[in-house]
């Protein structure tokens, strides 16, 4: 951290706060100092204790011990609101918005001057623009994909002018673009004096944007560090306690049979702002993993729910299942021939947020023996919960916890695990590691490659690069609501996938001229 930052009185201290709930302990006696202008990192596993933190902070959560020191003065935030008012915001990483309200009203619940909803609208368009996250202001927030949803969480904070502004892994859906915009940002309101506490899973973020770090394992400050003095390996150490994994690939061959294949798929979307997919084909065989790669609203979503059975094609032979045509089939049908489905919405689509975790087991693995003459076994139900809790180590006080008691790192984790403890013949998963720790991301991707290589097909929807790079066979690209020719991950580059991203491939919406190629290469290049 430079000396002027170093120098300044404390903008933020915390002493010894302590937060205990009936299973756990989520923060013990925790120490943390923050000076203007200072970006400064909080690292942990997943449920580690972060978040209950950063609510405390931020008044959404009461601590049962422990001290807030504001600008010099011991403070006792009472809410959100209270917090508002000292120059507090937060970007939350489960969204805290209304589904059924526009963007311009959803931010209006949190901003007390504005003078009409037309000046605020206006006023969203700008900042969104300014900050390279451009919105329309009269959107419904269920029209949006999540990375758009991200981006009024973020735009709703920047808009409160904070003195110290909460990120609680802001990036985990933003595209590469996005990312480094949003960081010109933070760099820019840091130097106008803003403190800034960030969390983030992705150590490569943290070394480049943060100038000091605080480590929290299971609740309790465990070090401090200067993260452009340290590697992502020694970050990941210092976090989970022990050498970073790395995923081991055993089986390259592909010889099963094609258990997706999707033929010339066309469909409007539902939305007036979605993308239309434009025939779109491809295959996936049993014992591979096929990527795709794409910046979000490019027709994701679109191809997700139409694969999933949520909505239904009008061409059954559209989409295949397992050899069977399955675009005229619900979700359960398609579920009954061997699909598995991780959705990106961890609740509300993969799970229900109040239901227990042995309730959210049967909802998709029922067929685990969990059904006898049409009565459930909840004991059955209970053995698959636990399972699941244990192989994929998901930090829970007991199987009967509520979904949403979880930290969202350990909500992932448990989908996952629920939809390949089913061992399906198909699995598709969408950003299969969003807001997961180093040591679980690396566990969640060696478990899909196991999967692969015990012969079901998998297909994986991520924004991350590294990731497709790291666990896939073969990958295909996105752009416009059309899908690119496959390619073997190890006959083709970031680089060149990044220009594909963009349209510019055979077949694909972008039209470049050969002169203007090598700016668009440019251009692309900054995805990886």
């Amino acid at each position: 951290m430079s000396e002027k930052i170093m120098s300044k009185p404390p903008r933020l201290q915390l002493k010894g706060m302590t937060k205990i709930y009936p299973s756990v302990i989520a923060n013990d006696s925790i120490d943390m100092t923050i000076a203007p202008g200072e970006i400064h990192a909080v690292l942990g596993e997943n449920g580690a204790g972060k978040s209950t933190l950063m609510k405390a902070i931020y008044g959404v959560v009461k601590p049962d011990n422990g001290q807030i020191v504001w600008d010099g003065e011991v403070v006792r935030i009472q809410s959100p609101a209270h917090a508002r008012k000292l120059g507090i915001g937060m970007v939350f990483q489960h969204f805290s918005l209304f589904e059924t309200l526009t963007v311009t009203e959803n931010i209006a619940l949190a901003i007390d001057d504005y003078k009409s909803m037309e000046t605020l609208a206006a006023r969203i368009k700008e900042v969104s623009e300014e900050y390279g996250l451009p919105l329309d202001p009269g959107r419904q927030v269920h029209s949006l994909s999540v990375g758009l949803r991200q981006r009024v969480e973020i735009i709703r904070c920047l808009l409160q002018k904070p003195t110290l502004l909460i990120m609680d892994e802001p990036t985990s859906v933003l595209t590469p673009q996005a990312v480094r915009k949003m960081f010109e940002t933070l760099r820019r309101l840091a130097a106008e004096g803003c403190s800034i506490l960030y969390i983030s899973h992705k150590l490569d973020e943290i070394m480049e944007l943060c100038h000091s770090a605080t480590i929290i394992r299971a609740g309790r400050v465990t070090g401090i560090a200067v993260p452009a003095e340290e590697t992502a390996g020694s970050l990941a150490k210092m976090m989970i306690g022990r050498e970073l994994p790395v995923c081991a690939r055993e089986k390259e061959s592909i010889d099963g049979e094609k258990r997706l294949v999707v033929k010339n798929l066309s469909k409007v979307s539902s939305n007036q702002f979605g993308t239309e997919l434009k025939e779109v084909s491809f295959s996936v065989r049993g014992g591979e993993i096929l990527g795709i790669a794409g910046i979000s609203g490019n027709g994701q979503q679109e191809l997700l729910v139409a694969l999933s059975g949520e909505h239904i094609v009008a061409d059954k032979e559209s989409i295949q299942i397992c050899g069977e045509a399955a675009g005229n089939l619900n979700p359960d049908e398609r579920r009954n021939r061997g699909l598995g489905f991780v959705p990106e919405e961890r609740l509300g689509r993969g799970a229900v947020p109040g239901m227990s975790l042995t309730g959210n087991a049967i909802l998709t693995a029922h067929r685990q023996g969990m059904v006898k003459r049409g009565l459930l076994d909840f004991g059955k139900a209970a053995d698959f919960a636990k399972q699941c809790i244990r192989d994929f180590t998901v930090k829970c006080g007991s199987k009967d916890d509520p979904v949403n008691s979880l930290s969202g790192g350990n909500i992932q984790k448990y989908i996952v695990g629920r939809e390949i403890q089913q061992n399906p013949k198909l699995l598709i998963v969408s950003q299969p590691t969003w807001g997961v720790d180093v040591g679980a991301a690396n566990m969640i991707r060696q478990a899909m490659i196991d999967l692969r290589s015990n012969g079901s097909a998998v297909l994986v929807v991520s924004e991350e690069l590294d990731e497709l790079f790291e666990i896939c066979d073969r990958l295909v690209v996105i752009a416009g609501g059309r899908v690119s020719p496959s390619v073997n991950v190890h006959e083709t580059s970031k680089e060149e996938i990044g220009i594909w991203m963009s349209g510019m491939f055979p077949g694909g919406p972008a039209e470049v001229e050969p002169e203007g190629m090598e700016a668009a290469q440019n251009e692309a290049s900054h995805v990886c």
